[in-house]
């Protein structure tokens, strides 16, 4: 049995779309078991066998400062499923609340992983293959070092492996052109990190990749740091909206377009479900003591399913255990990058 604590009073919508979400997933998992955090009393309709309800006392808020959910808050449904990792009650946690909250709360409570200075969440943009990148940061981490760039390849790789069933996936970085001598002086160093990581056989680097690539699936994987990647999941999202959008007004404007809508109608459903960014909800916080899924703050019953699916595969297939493994094997090399910064730092003291 894998077992999931679920946030069920997180996100935009709360127990309106956690609790269908959760019997779906259920029905579906007839090996999975759920602990559903939530107020006391406000999921008492529900049951199911393998469901257990676990009484919290607050909520963390959409805007919720660090001070309040982490400090003030220390019931809250989203704390209580995340130390439920903690305990060893629960293999993974799920939660469609405060982003920086989650991950605040999560460090706190899971701490990170030796070797790893800062988690990152991995997210899934839809790409013209069919398929998905998984893209990383998302949105945890505004500033990142080269350091920081070549742990997301690490734990990026390890995901996409135990998730996608690839067996040798492509690590792109991002950057503003694919010649090695463009990008800031971050993207540079990060770039040789890169390619001595993939040298040792510790992943492989397929080298500087661009915006489109993302969405051309031209490598598996593409690192890069919160802000950015925070800012081109939005922009796939709004992109996909758009296109369905654009199509419903053009094939309705007269019976003709209508006629043809009718026609298209396969190939329009088929390319809807392609961009749907539903089908790829659930972002991973890699690079913590235990497993944690961040669910999009708005995701429908569909959405927060999905993220429910993806934290249970990666719970069965013993993601942690794998990016733990990847990473005892590159320390040396992160060890090796890190020192020369160290030295330099003590000689200038």
């Amino acid at each position: 049995m894998v077992t999931i604590a679920v946030d069920c009073m997180g996100g935009d919508h709360g127990l309106v779309v956690t609790l269908p979400a959760c019997r779906n997933f259920l029905d579906k998992h007839p090996d999975a078991r759920l602990i559903l955090v939530a107020l006391p009393g406000s999921a008492s309709a529900f049951s199911h066998p393998r469901a257990l309800i676990v009484a919290a006392t607050e909520v963390v808020d959409m805007d919720d400062s660090l001070e309040v959910a982490l400090r003030r808050k220390k019931d809250s449904s989203m704390r209580v499923a995340i130390q439920s990792v903690k305990n060893g009650q629960a293999h993974a946690a799920v939660s469609a609340g405060n982003t920086a909250a989650l991950m605040a709360i999560s460090r706190y409570v899971l701490k990170t992983l030796d070797g790893i200075d800062r988690p990152a969440i991995a997210g899934q943009i839809p790409n013209a293959k069919g398929q998905a990148t998984t893209v990383l940061d998302m949105g945890a981490n505004v500033d990142c070092s080269a350091e920081h760039l070549l742990q997301f390849a690490i734990m990026g790789s390890a995901l996409v492996s135990v998730l996608n069933g690839v067996d040798n996936p492509t690590v792109g970085l991002l950057n503003i052109g694919e010649e090695s001598i463009k990008g800031n002086e971050v993207i540079k160093k990060a770039g040789e990190l890169l390619r001595a990581a993939a040298r040792a056989g510790d992943f492989n680097f397929y080298g500087n990749v661009e915006g489109n690539d993302i969405f051309k699936g031209t490598s598996d994987i593409v690192v890069c740091d919160g802000f950015v990647g925070n800012v081109a999941l939005k922009a796939s999202e709004g992109l996909a909206t758009m296109i369905v959008d654009f199509l419903k007004i053009e094939f309705s404007r007269n019976v003709f377009t209508k006629f043809a809508a009718i026609a298209a109608y396969p190939v329009i459903s088929a390319l809807k479900k392609r961009m749907d960014h539903r089908r790829y909800n659930g972002g991973a916080l890699l690079g913590l003591r235990g497993l944690v899924f961040k669910s999009h703050g708005s995701a429908d019953e569909l959405a927060f399913e999905y993220a429910l699916a993806r934290a249970y595969d990666a719970a069965r297939h013993e993601l942690l255990e794998r990016v733990q493994a990847r990473i005892a094997h590159v320390a040396p090399l992160m060890d090796s990058a890190v020192a020369p910064i160290s030295s330099a730092a003590v000689s200038s003291a």
